[in-house]
């Protein structure tokens, strides 16, 4: 099945940011699963003031990664995930069931161009 991650992380240090997507990208890997790609989309405002881990935060770095994983490896990433503390938060949804629907969507994540991001 295809997934697709959308993790903020804590501002701050890229190499946290690297440090979670190689982690989440190898538990893929080691259950037989494929990274198709990975989306670094930078620091950004929340949407609103969370408070995690007894911190609050108003900005965070997003990453996205699309991965095709087995039902069970995606439930550990999830537990994993809320485990760690330099994450404020992450969704997963899944994108496909069978291999004809996931066939047509590309690994990489492009942010859209609006008119007012001229």
């Amino acid at each position: 099945m295809l997934y697709e991650l959308i993790a903020v992380v804590r501002p701050g240090k890229l190499s946290e940011v690297k440090e979670i997507a190689k982690s989440v990208g190898g538990l893929v890997l080691r259950s037989g699963g494929v990274v198709r790609g990975l989306t670094n989309w930078g620091p950004f405002m929340l949407p609103r003031r969370t408070r995690v881990h007894q911190a609050t935060y108003s900005e965070g770095h997003y990453f996205i990664m699309r991965f095709d994983a087995s039902g069970r490896t995606q439930s550990t990433m999830r537990r994993n995930l809320g485990l760690d503390p330099r994450m404020i938060r992450f969704s997963v949804v899944k994108m496909a069931d069978n291999l004809e629907k996931s066939a047509t969507i590309e690994g990489k994540c492009v942010w859209r161009k609006t008119t007012w991001d001229k």
